[in-house]
């Protein structure tokens, strides 16, 4: 059950109204209503349940004064009967049951910063006298530091093992740590550059992984205090552990080494290195995806690729039942696993689709009985008829390769001559979009735009050669693979070639200034959220437990250190473009970023400003990468809205709740009184 907390943390490497409200453009959909914007980025009434795992209780996620916190309640009971557990000011990041169900763990950080404390909360608690929740406990009280939990046991289920970097920033220390007491004992003090711990069935620590200054990751099999390299990849591949076999003696491996091109999934025996294929993509498309484990009898359940779909191949004989008879109950409705009882007897299953508003189901795989529990968002429920299809399409860039995306076309409305938001993801390295609902796809589409979600070069998923393919391309052939995108668009006749607008977060917010200052007649506005604009200050300001990935990152943007390396930073970096930036720009920036810091967005805005260009600039004071805080979520696509119709002459809300306007006067910034003073190795 920790495995989605795990992960997150491991990557850590963004009272509803009307659902329809008055139109406010000439340009309005006769058919579509304008959907409240309340609708697509307020909080779910219900979001994140998870069973416990004898299945007696549900938790989930509720607003609680405002912020989602933890709840619970018996499953018996109905949910107007749950308790809150937790009363954080700020969003967490995560949550999840320990194995013998006596804890309710999360993880959060403060403004986010991403400095990161896992705490405890026992969920049969009572709140003492005048408190309105049940006392937590910090079991990482430290300032500054970014936990990582890294495995927990099934064997003894007080015990997890957690990475810390309160030694030294860079580099995290293993740490055994008991629950229930919050004692943590020392196991591993991490003096030579180990980025990853694997332990085995039995909650041995069996492997460790090693990155070198030039990024090449070493696989180590741990023989007593010895450590022995079994395994070598490069830093442009990949290798990673995902479990171990029934018999604790050869662990799975997938990796791109060598040949390979596509991501495969090989058993390894850590003693001989002896390698045994396993599968690859049956339809030699896609990387390698999910592997689910029983954690009962061990043995493979399923694997999954991620294609224009996900698609899954069973090994398990019942839980392919399962699934057939859900897929029977839901027609043209995907199905998740999302959460089960440690016997997987019963689960919550997620219903949802490109065009659906999810739902979450109770399922008692024995007696085949299905039981509705919520919809996280009922008043979208009520109109998903105004929700639009997701299609995958793939188009050629400059150079003639086939770049994978995805178009949202708004309902009710010819698909020509529309207006175009390009909606870029971040990353860039790793993460791709994906088929199914998107908050922003909907809402952008319901505003009468169409919307592009590009998965350029060293997007994730596509094999070895096109994650590599962006080494050294941004601004360049990565920019290419969404320049061409909106030429298939304007090709088609869908796209008006005066209505383009490019929008993103992170790399998606450096795409869309490289995007202005490159193609500058390409686009008539652009949106950037917490985007890089000069990547030598980008990577002078990582934060220290990035430094494993430094070569990484020196592999996709260049080495500042070289003639060479500074030749193509500058080059790629918009703000040394910033004079032929021509085109209106709204900027969007947490304050506490860690990783793209608030001087890449003061930088482009006085830029502009000193060169008599107009700029609008949002700045939080309590948000780090990306708006995790509803009332500021909601100011900025407020904002976002105006600025669009504006711009590109879509629909948009004019109302707004009166704490929503408020906090939007607040985040605005006098774009003539930002000050930038470079540091001493800028000068």
């Amino acid at each position: 059950m920790l495995n989605a907390l795990k992960n997150h943390l491991m990557a850590i490497p963004l009272a509803v109204g009307l659902a329809v409200s008055a139109l406010s453009s000439s340009s309005a959909l006769a058919e579509t209503p304008l959907l409240d914007r309340e609708l697509f980025f307020g909080n779910p009434q219900i979001s994140s349940g998870q069973l416990s795992p004898d299945g007696k209780f549900i938790s989930f996620m509720k607003p609680f004064h405002g912020i989602m916190n933890v709840w619970v309640k018996e499953f018996s009971e109905p949910f107007d009967k749950a308790r809150p557990l937790t009363d954080s000011k700020r969003p967490l990041y995560g949550y999840t049951w320990t194995e013998d169900g006596k804890y309710i763990l999360f993880v959060k950080d403060s403004d986010g910063d991403e400095n990161i404390n896992l705490f405890a909360v026992d969920p049969n608690a009572k709140p003492a006298e005048g408190m309105e929740t049940p006392e937590s406990r910090n079991l990482t009280p430290m300032k500054d530091v970014t936990t990582r939990i890294v495995h927990a046991s099934q064997k003894n289920p007080d015990l997890l093992w957690v990475g810390l970097n309160d030694r030294d920033k860079a580099w995290h220390d293993l740490y055994r740590l008991s629950i229930s007491t919050g004692e943590l004992t020392l196991v591993y003090q991490n003096e030579d550059r180990i980025t990853g711990y694997e332990f085995d069935w039995d909650d041995n620590l069996r492997l460790l992984s090693r990155t070198d200054a030039a990024g090449n990751e070493t696989l180590l099999r741990k023989d007593g205090d010895e450590l022995v390299p079994i395994y070598e990849t490069s830093v442009t591949e990949s290798a990673s552990v995902r479990g171990w076999d029934p018999e604790n003696e050869n662990f799975y491996l997938t990796t791109n080494k060598g040949d390979l091109d596509l991501t495969t999934l090989f058993e390894m025996n850590p003693e001989t290195k002896e390698l045994t294929l396993l599968e690859s993509d049956p339809k030699n498309r896609v990387d390698f995806g999910g592997l689910r484990i029983d954690r009962n009898t061990r043995e493979i359940i399923s694997t999954s690729y991620t294609d224009d779909k996900t698609r899954y191949y069973w090994r398990d004989q019942t839980w392919e039942a399962n699934y057939k008879f859900l897929q029977e109950q839901f027609p043209g409705r995907e199905i998740a696993f999302q959460n089960a009882t440690n016997d997987y007897s019963k689960f919550l299953i997620a219903v949802h689709g490109d065009k659906y508003a999810a739902e979450a189901w109770y399922f008692d795989a024995e007696e085949r009985e299905l039981i509705h529990q919520y919809t996280p968002r009922p008043e979208l429920k009520e109109v998903e008829e105004h929700l639009a299809p997701m299609k995958p399409i793939r188009y050629a860039s400059s150079d003639g390769l086939e770049i994978p995306g995805y178009l949202t076309l708004p309902t009710g409305k010819e698909p020509k001559n529309l207006p175009v938001v390009v909606l870029v993801h971040g990353g860039p390295k790793g993460p791709r979009d994906s088929w199914g609902y998107d908050s922003q796809a909907q809402f952008l589409a319901n505003r009468g735009y169409a919307v592009l979600q590009p998965n350029f070069r060293a997007s994730g998923g596509y094999g070895k050669k096109f994650l590599n393919a962006g080494d050294l391309q941004w601004g360049k052939l990565m920019q290419d693979d969404i320049t061409w995108g909106v030429k298939y668009l304007i090709d088609e006749g869908i796209a008006d070639e005066d209505r383009v607008a490019i929008m993103g977060g992170s790399y998606g917010g450096y795409a869309t200034l490289a995007g202005l200052a490159y193609t500058p007649e390409l686009y008539a506005c652009g949106v950037d959220i917490v985007g890089p604009s000069n990547i030598f200050t980008l990577l002078d300001s990582i934060p220290p437990y990035w430094e494993a990935g430094r070569a990484f990152l020196y592999g996709m943007v260049g080495d500042p250190n070289t003639e060479e390396g500074r030749k193509l930073i500058r080059e790629a970096s918009p703000l040394f473009s910033a004079d032929k930036i021509s085109k209106p720009l709204l900027i969007v920036q947490g304050a506490n970023d860690p990783r793209v810091k608030q001087a890449e967005a003061d930088q482009i805005a006085i830029a502009l400003r000193d060169r008599g260009h107009e700029v609008s600039y949002l700045l939080a004071d309590d948000e780090g990468h990306g708006f995790a805080k509803p009332v500021n979520r909601m100011a900025m696509y407020a904002e976002i809205e105006a600025f669009l119709a504006e711009q590109i002459g879509g629909r948009y809300q004019e109302d707004m709740p009166e704490d929503v306007a408020e906090r939007l006067e607040e985040l605005r910034v006098d774009v003539s009184k930002v000050t930038y003073e470079p540091a001493a190795e800028e000068k």
